[in-house]
């Protein structure tokens, strides 16, 4: 018992210092500190001009590409597809070019470009591309420390809209699904590209979903969809803990679950609907708590604020309120689905397929559009997830990266 209750101290230690250390250290990583959408900023706008807010730069000349921006160390690091190259460019606060370099192939067909935001970790970066290709770049130098052929390497399978992981770090561990029969997911060490732990998972490929770590529970878990379920993980040895389905028409899940205090929620497009589970024993097993077909967000994300979800649907194209405890719908409208969603300072950043930037205030009685403005530079899809540092909204829509500010 004295052992377990160590145990459970530690990983809580470390569940709450992960936002923090990277704060410290300026790292950086897809959807926050905690890849929930949800960043930590004060002083915010709680309006906008009809305009929008101020434009500060843009750049443009990314080529096409899907990647939000990645700062950390004062810099902004993000991908885009140039011919059938990928190509990372690095720019000051300011917008200004420091650094271009072609780092590998890319992906050139069925919605062309790069999928996977950078992780920036302890001085290095840390770039996926669509075609399994793994590198590991010195932050400073831009020279390749390791990189890994996923689907050579760990027997990974391509999917058919390319690979679409954000990968995972935690302390020395890298964590990254390759799909495969026999490495279905994998750790590595995030220094030198050794293999820590891989394991066969249920032998299913992966689905686009970049994986979320819990370390508030008796052992450290990795949690991700797989094509037709969510599996977690022990951290530490790779064991699997527990499954649970979660299905749909395309076998596409790309959102990263959300975790709050012993539960997880995952939601699915093609009408795969949405599901909460509570984490029992320590995080070794799961019940399902509701689940709620409507609520079939497909590449937008989640956000929770207070006990209420928002997020959009894909087939079913609502903006949705839902009860994080009961899975109720609170209220659903049209106005601005689908999109994607962001949170920070008691407000949701909402950035839509149609090319419009939303303020809205959360609100679980009725919906609260506050400001909005149309994006009207770049090219292609609006599908990059907005990303907000020190005041200002990094917008990225296919050739280029905006900011505005908004404090």
């Amino acid at each position: 018992m004295d052992k377990m209750i160590k145990g459970m101290k530690k990983y809580l230690v470390i569940a709450l210092m992960f936002p923090v250390m990277l704060q410290a250290q300026n790292n950086s990583q897809w959807r926050g500190d905690n890849r929930d959408g949800v960043y930590n900023e004060t002083g915010l706008l709680k309006s906008w001009s009809a305009d929008g807010p101020q434009m500060l730069w843009a750049y443009e000349g990314l080529g096409n590409g899907f990647t939000s921006a990645a700062i950390a160390n004062e810099k902004i690091y993000i991908t885009g597809l140039t011919g059938d190259k990928l190509m990372l460019y690095v720019l000051d606060l300011n917008g200004k070019l420091l650094n271009k370099k072609e780092v590998g192939k890319e992906r050139s067909t069925r919605y062309p470009g790069p999928r996977s935001t950078v992780c920036v970790n302890d001085g290095k970066l840390y770039i996926y591309n669509a075609l399994g290709h793994f590198f590991c770049l010195d932050e400073t130098t831009l020279n390749v420390v390791w990189k890994k052929d996923l689907f050579k390497d760990f027997d990974g399978r391509s999917i058919f809209w390319g690979v679409n992981e954000s990968p995972l770090i935690v302390g020395e561990k890298l964590f990254l699904t390759p799909g495969g029969k026999k490495y279905n997911m994998v750790a590595l060490n995030k220094n030198t590209g050794a293999l820590l732990w891989s394991s066969p998972g249920y032998g299913a490929e992966s689905s686009y979903c970049s994986p979320q770590f819990i370390g508030d529970q008796s052992i450290p878990i990795v949690v991700t969809n797989t094509n037709d379920r969510i599996v977690a993980w022990n951290a530490d040895t790779g064991e699997i803990l527990w499954s649970h389905p979660q299905t749909n028409s395309r076998n596409i899940h790309p959102n990263t679950p959300l975790y709050n205090n012993g539960m997880l929620f995952s939601s699915t497009g093609y009408k795969g609907g949405a599901v909460m589970l509570r984490l029992k024993d320590g995080g070794k097993a799961i019940e399902e708590v509701w689940k709620n077909q409507s609520v079939d967000t497909q590449i937008g994300g989640s956000v929770k604020v207070d006990n209420h979800v928002y997020a959009t649907g894909h087939e079913n194209r609502y903006w949705f309120c839902v009860d994080w405890n009961t899975g109720k719908i609170m209220y659903q409208v049209r106005d601005i689905a689908p999109c994607n969603v962001v949170f920070a300072d008691g407000m949701l950043y909402c950035y839509t397929e149609k090319g419009n930037m939303a303020l809205v205030k959360p609100n679980p009685e009725k919906f609260e559009l506050v400001s909005s403005f149309k994006i009207t530079l770049g090219t292609e899809q609006h599908w990059a997830h907005p990303v907000i540092h020190r005041g200002v909204m990094y917008i990225r829509h296919g050739d280029a990266l905006m900011a505005f500010k908004v404090k």
